[in-house]
């Protein structure tokens, strides 16, 4: 091991403040109370599921059989509670073999459904398969230890990427459990259905469920069940997203817990309900019940793990003094804790978070040397216990110390340590941690060059992410915020790394497709689910389209152009990306704000044409490019390409245009005369504190006048009515004519029926309807009235959102809400031309260049409308 030296370096300072190695595993890891045992092998995931519903495998074998079960299984239960497995394991393989010896099958089979438990936690995946195997053929009438096994065999088949086998598993668990009368059992079961669906993309399904399990204990008198089923089942909501019903459960479980006489200790409900608020923002409370936590918590590791989430908070909202005096309360508890998984995972993210304060701030309580003894203990520890995921966690941790330190060498040496470890562990989701960090560490070894070896760990980090993207989004919000920071920046950096000065075409289609990736990730995360279906890319078929790709970078902004039948090229602009930022946000105040002159709005979209547009001019001309495909990236996605100016024409008098996050997200498909049958709905009157639209009616009625349409005005335009109509007739296109928002938050993207606002989930169950009824899909989506969300610099990925929620092929939609009496003029010019059999890009083209020629001229009134998805 090198001597460790640490050395201060901004740009190292940097990287470590977006790199949170283990914060987010640990952050979710301590979500629930250690007695629960469901198991899987993924990461956060895994660890979150480890301790899901309060009927866990061992305690629901525990409570059914308690009275039969010998010392041997106590004992091994009370090590595997301490996060002492392998020592569990070796007790629970001596009492597979007493009870073999006695001839006690039903024991025989418990023990092994215990031993399988343990064998999952260690990674040891073929022998955890034999023992449940081995378990379930010894069970004969006993249906206590049946349950308990098919729940254990569950665990081990959505851990080895099987969700349909648990999911089966769990219900055959849960008619045992009914059988029997243990409604604990049943109620556990049914919330690792709920899982296992998530797992499946089955999202309505998932909380169906959920929804059945609260009514359940919502019909039951206050009891401690009851107070840790709302917990468990709060918790869950949690991780899938739901949080303000979170939020509403886990209290309604507190106030339980705190009637019950002897109350129920809280401290474990207090810790998930603070992750909640935490998840909200509502961090003044949060800290509140962190706090309240702490003083309650009934162990020492129970209380630590509380402080560790406090102190994480404490640096994310850098309130450094209130993280000082906290530390000082931490650091002595850490060397009285005992050798167990838990005690290993405190002192690595313990030692992660005062890594981030002295990144941050350049200051720490600890120093390098003492943070390294800390880490150190940890991979001591985690050797001991022949806990080899642990060990991967404390390892690779020390290795981002070296790293922080410019230390390459033994950052290198420990981070393909830590790597090993987890994949002989099956632990995808703290591998590519590693692999990134190893990618790091290559490229500072020949900065500024396109290094094969940091392009592989990069490369291998982004493949691992989307193995395990599902389990990653659909159950862990932490993973939601902390997507720009511990995601997002390995695409960026292999990008980066791809399109070195004289990249070969080979680099720049891993580059093309490595951003192409990160769209469909960012829209997932957007999602909280990886529920995306991806088509034949569309720039195959059309052969008169050209692709771009500006990509924001730290100092350059990168463009990828990609022109039918040749290999892709690109250019670039050395510009800071704060600079870029800023630039774009003056560009976009100015072109919504309604006193912007047009000189003003010339002087600032001119350099933006420049970076995009203008070094492509001579290849765009000679190809006889008609139709422009932007792939847009970051704070571009806020800016209309329609509004860009080279000097004498903007972009949009010259070229068709369309935007997709993604071209294998929409299928191409041309839009038919006979499918031109539209659904229109609008609101010209005041409703929900927003203002009149004046001019929907005009605009629906010359709509009607070009095209067949079915018109729902104020009162009709209910989403009641919106779903009647869309399930008895399939219109192709549908236009919706009122307020709405895209916020780069799901449950803040809306759009405003008359009775309320239609969230983007609810919009999805209204446009899905077809599916259901073998409709063909839905060819056009038309909203006329949106805005994106003021201050949000990503609201655009809720526009996308919509579109792809809806499931339709194409979307135009408004980036700013424009002056009603223009949108019906424009709208009606569109689909004048649609009717003459334009694509759809022409069709907006033309119908823009209408307003552009009178006296709509200003780019405020025609550029805020963009087309997305498919432009044929």
């Amino acid at each position: 091991m090198a001597i460790f030296r640490f050395k201060a370096n901004d740009k190292r300072k940097k990287i470590n403040r977006k790199r949170q190695t283990v914060k987010t595993f640990l952050f979710w890891f301590f979500l629930l109370p250690c007695f629960c045992l469901l198991l899987t092998a993924r990461g956060v995931v895994a660890e979150l599921r480890d301790n899901l519903p309060p009927t866990p495998p061992i305690l629901g074998g525990f409570q059914t059989v308690q009275a039969a079960i010998p010392d041997g299984l106590e004992q091994g239960h009370t090590l595997y509670v301490a996060g002492r497995f392998s020592e569990a394991a070796t007790v629970w393989q001596q009492a597979v073999q007493t009870f073999q010896k006695q001839g006690d099958r039903p024991n025989h089979a418990l023990s092994l459904s215990y031993l399988s438990l343990a064998y999952q936690k260690l990674g040891q995946w073929e022998q955890a398969e034999q023992a449940i195997a081995t378990s379930l053929d010894l069970i004969q009438n006993s249906k206590p230890v049946l349950a308990q096994a098919l729940n254990t065999q569950g665990s081990l088949q959505l851990a080895m990427g099987k969700p349909e086998a648990a999911l089966e598993n769990w219900q055959q668990a849960e008619k045992v459990y009914v059988q029997v009368g243990d409604e604990t059992g049943k109620l556990g079961c049914q919330i690792n259905q709920a899982q296992a669906l998530q797992t499946l993309g089955l999202y309505r399904r998932a909380q169906s469920l959920l929804q059945t399990v609260n009514a359940g204990l919502q019909t039951q008198p206050d009891s401690t069940l009851k107070a840790l089923g709302l917990k468990s089942l709060g918790t869950v909501l949690q991780v899938t997203g739901n949080l303000q019903d979170s939020q509403k459960i886990l209290e309604q479980s507190l106030a339980i817990a705190q009637r019950l006489n002897p109350p129920l200790n809280s401290s474990d409900i207090q810790f998930n309900l603070g992750n909640t608020l935490r998840a909200l923002q509502a961090t003044d409370k949060a800290l509140q019940l962190y706090q309240q936590s702490a003083a309650a918590a009934p162990t020492a590791i129970a209380r630590i793990r509380t402080q560790l989430n406090h102190l994480s908070l404490l640096i994310d909202t850098k309130q450094w003094q209130a993280a000082q005096a906290l530390i000082a309360q931490i650091q002595p508890q850490m060397g009285t804790l005992p050798a167990s998984r838990e005690s290993i995972y405190a002192r690595v993210n313990f030692a992660d978070s005062l890594m981030q304060i002295r990144a941050a701030t350049g200051r720490s309580d600890s120093s390098p040397q003492a943070l390294a003894q800390l880490l150190a203990t940890a991979v001591q520890q985690a050797k001991e216990l022949r806990d080899q995921r642990a060990e991967s966690y404390a390892l690779g941790q020390l290795g981002g110390l070296y790293e922080q330190a410019q230390q390459w060498d033994a950052a290198q040496q420990l981070t393909q340590q830590a790597l090993v470890l987890a994949q002989t562990t099956n632990a995808s989701d703290i591998a590519y941690r590693w692999q990134w960090q190893l990618g790091r560490v290559f490229k500072q070894r020949e900065p500024g060059r396109a290094n094969a070896e940091a392009i592989a760990a990069y490369a291998g980090a982004v493949k691992t992410l989307q193995s395990i993207r599902g389990d990653l989004l659909a159950t862990n919000p932490e993973v939601q915020f902390s997507f720009r920071e511990d995601v997002e920046p390995i695409y960026r950096e292999l990008v980066e790394l791809l399109v070195q000065p004289g990249a070969s075409p080979t680099n720049l289609q891993q580059a093309r497709e490595a951003i192409e990736a990160l769209q469909v990730a960012e829209l997932e995360n957007f999602f909280r689910s990886a529920c995306l279906k991806l088509a034949q890319p569309v720039d195959m078929i059309d052969q008169k389209a050209a692709v771009i790709y500006p990509i924001l970078l730290d100092n350059q902004l990168v463009v990828i152009l990609s022109l039918p039948g040749q290999p892709l090229r690109h250019y670039a602009t050395n510009v800071p990306l704060r600079q870029v930022e800023d630039h774009l946000e003056k560009l976009h105040r100015s072109l919504v704000l309604p006193y912007t002159s047009e000189t003003e709005i010339h002087a600032l979209s001119e350099p933006v044409y420049n970076w995009i547009i203008k070094p492509a001019e001579a290849d765009l001309a000679n190809s006889k490019i008609e139709t422009l495909v932007f792939v847009l990236d970051g704070a571009l996605r806020r800016i209309p390409m329609a509004a860009l100016y080279d000097g004498n024409q903007y972009l949009a008098e010259k070229y068709n245009l369309a935007l997709t996050p993604g071209l294998r997200l929409f299928e191409p498909k041309r839009l038919a005369q006979s499918q031109l049958k539209a659904l229109t709905a609008g609101l010209t009157e005041p409703r929900h504190n927003f203002a009149p639209l004046d001019f929907v009616s005009l605009e629906l009625e010359q709509i009607q006048a070009k095209i067949p349409t079915e018109i729902l005005l104020n009162q009709q335009f209910t989403s009641t009515t919106l779903t009647d109509k869309i399930e008895s007739s399939p219109f192709p296109v549908v236009h919706i004519a009122t307020h709405g928002q895209f916020s780069s938050q799901s449950d803040k993207t809306f759009i405003l029926a008359w009775d309320q606002p239609i969230t983007i989930d609810q919009l999805d169950r209204l446009l899905q309807v077809r599916e259901q009824r073998s409709f063909d899909a839905l060819e056009l989506l038309v909203l006329s009235a949106c805005e994106t969300a003021e201050g949000d610099k990503r609201a655009a990925l809720g526009l996308a959102g919509v579109a792809i929620r809806a499931g339709a092929r194409s979307t135009v939609a408004s980036l700013w809400l424009v002056d009603d009496e223009s949108t019906a003029l424009l709208m009606s010019q569109f689909y004048q031309e649609l009717k003459t059999g334009a694509t759809k890009a022409e069709a907006l083209h033309r119908a823009q260049l209408t307003l552009l020629g009178g006296k709509y001229k200003h780019p405020r009134f025609w550029s805020a409308f963009v087309l997305l998805g498919n432009w044929l």
